[in-house]
């Protein structure tokens, strides 16, 4: 026989079966019922605005300007009362979940734009995907922020030790669980031109453990007063966040002092960006042909440099700097002749202008090929003098596809997806000048700048100078292009290096080892930009001599106090 199929209640048939089961049962216990559904409904919808509030301090925190830093210092006050109400541990990492989802919104939604830029496809797939890899990929530090600040609550710890605990764990959890943007709420202090000089401490993560601890004393402080505690107890936290602000002021105010110096005659260099505001050059080789296309954008940039050319021609320009990909396909080991045209069309223009360049092309070696800068040099006997760096730090999936994922359907499928080999690691490049000077030059490709690692080896191979070319067209528009300079600037307040920072659609810049922004071409602009500034020699930070130190250390910090109570939890 067969069986009758189940029935699916309605949401109507479930609450008139709701209300009956009530109907049943007693007064007193039904107001019980009742009031438990209420207050759950309560507490979820104070969770959601807390949570929201917060994201939205930090969509504004991230704008990275004054006066909008000094949410930094507060926005994560509203989340953390609702955090500690939290009664069991599950409904902490629910929280978080719902954090991860609310500040990847608020502060990243001009990603899922810039997934539809790339791939073509609607916003609601762009924002589909930025929901799914939030917790993952985006944010998973506020998971483990949220569980070890609940256990260390459990434990009894008093409030002192569970903002330690968190801290540490926040931190450590963005260094072992690598972000897609390795952004970091330190990253928002480069605001202020002194609270961010103590990167060169402990990097951006050194700045977002000060800031979460700054959230934990304001926390303390609220808590205090909302209880009508002593004048101690709330001036306790207060003194602490003031210390950690004055703290950071005051050292930043010496290293600026220090860093910001006039540099001795004839140790200057002279710069020439050229941001020509071309992208996508698949659509333009569409339209073009391939080689109609390469030829466009020579010509402009041909046309810009000389601009910048005549207009430094007094003080002169020591070194020309074009973006990544700017040359789209091999130099130096061209693929048809008129590729090879195209290379002497370069080298010409080089070696008229007596000016070196730097600019993004492609480099091949047995089979693979790579992104690369290339640093052309001017040459007498019509010869390519040219060194190359190549790309260490490739995006995940639009410029290298792992080997597991690497198949034949999901490339049809996705036939946007890249295949670009990673380079060995960072090289320093010598730049010859005409009056007999060598400036050692530390390129850095656009994904390249945020990882610290790169221009921390490339200063202590005896760098003077950062070389960033970046491809940032494909951020579409909000602030995808702002959070990239941010970044870039980190490395040089590290290492305390100037930077020269060229883009095809902008932000390009000239970026001074306080930070500081020279110039910039704007973006969706077509501009050069002409600059001063002096390569550092013999610079010393502790992000120098200790490399990325921090996260790993809060990483194991967090382990210890986890271990700890661990311990307490079993002996209760």
């Amino acid at each position: 026989m067969r069986r009758p199929r189940a029935r699916h209640a309605s949401p109507l048939r479930k609450g008139c079966a709701l209300a009956q089961l009530l109907a049943g049962v007693e007064p007193a216990r039904r107001r019980a019922v009742v009031l438990r559904g209420i207050a759950r409904l309560s507490g979820f919808a104070l969770t959601l605005a807390a949570t929201a509030a917060s994201a939205a301090a930090f969509a504004l925190y991230a704008r990275v300007e004054w006066p909008w830093v000094l949410l930094g210092w507060c926005g994560l006050v509203p989340w953390l009362v609702v955090l500690d109400r939290t009664p069991r541990l599950g409904a902490a990492l629910a929280s978080a979940v719902l954090m991860c989802e609310l500040f990847s919104l608020a502060v990243f939604f001009w990603f899922a734009r810039a997934i539809g830029t790339y791939t073509g496809a609607p916003l609601g797939v762009g924002l589909a995907v930025l929901v799914l890899i939030a917790p993952v990929f985006l944010q998973p530090q506020f998971l483990l922020f949220a569980v070890v600040r609940h256990l260390a609550r459990r434990s009894g710890a008093g409030p002192w030790r569970i903002a330690l605990s968190g801290a540490c764990a926040y931190v450590g959890a963005e260094w072992a669980c690598p972000k897609l943007f390795a952004d970091t709420i330190g990253h928002g202090l480069y605001a202020s031109p002194l609270l961010r000089q103590a990167a060169d401490l402990a990097g951006a993560p050194g700045l977002t453990f000060v800031v979460l601890i700054g959230n934990e004393c304001l926390l303390a402080a609220l808590r205090a007063a909302s209880a009508a505690a002593s004048r101690a107890a709330i001036a306790l936290p207060v003194a602490g966040l003031a210390l950690l602000i004055g703290a950071q002021l005051g050292y930043g105010s010496w290293r600026y002092m220090e860093s910001a110096g006039n540099p001795p005659p004839g140790a200057v260099l002279r710069v020439g960006i050229v941001q020509g505001n071309l992208s996508h050059y698949g659509r333009l080789a569409a339209e073009l042909g391939t080689y109609d296309a390469a030829r466009l954008i020579l010509d402009t940039y041909f046309a810009l440099s000389q601009d910048v050319l005549e207009t430094a021609r007094r003080p002169g320009v020591d070194l020309l700097v074009w973006p990544e990909t700017v040359y789209p396909t091999t130099f130096g080991t061209p693929k048809t002749e008129s590729g090879a045209e195209l290379d002497r069309a370069i080298a010409a223009f080089v070696d008229d202008a007596g000016t070196p360049l730097i600019f993004g092309s492609y480099d091949v070696d047995d089979g693979a090929e790579f992104n690369a800068a290339v640093l052309l040099e001017p040459s007498a006997d019509e010869r390519l003098v040219f060194d190359a760096y190549r790309k260490a730090s490739l995006f995940p999936l639009t410029e290298r596809v792992p080997a597991l994922l690497d198949l034949p359907a999901l490339r049809r499928w996705l036939p946007w997806l890249g295949t670009w080999t990673p380079g060995d690691g960072q090289r320093v490049l010598p730049l010859r000048l005409r009056d007999g000077r060598t400036v050692r030059v530390a390129p850095l490709i656009c994904y390249d700048a945020v990882d610290p690692h790169l221009a921390l080896d490339a200063a202590r191979q005896g760098a003077e100078l950062i070389v960033t070319l970046s491809n940032d067209a494909w951020f579409a528009t909000g602030g995808g292009p702002r959070l990239h300079l941010v970044v870039s600037a980190f490395r040089s307040i590290e290492t305390r290096l100037p930077q020269v920072r060229a883009t095809n659609t902008g932000i390009s810049a000239v970026i001074a080892p306080t930070g500081d922004l020279y110039g910039t071409i704007p973006v969706d602009e077509r501009g050069t930009l002409a600059a001063t500034i002096a390569p550092t020699r013999g610079a010393h930070t502790l992000m120098l001599a200790w490399g990325n130190w921090f996260p790993p250390t809060a990483a194991a910090l967090a382990l210890l106090a986890a271990s700890v109570v661990g311990r307490r939890g079993g002996e209760k």
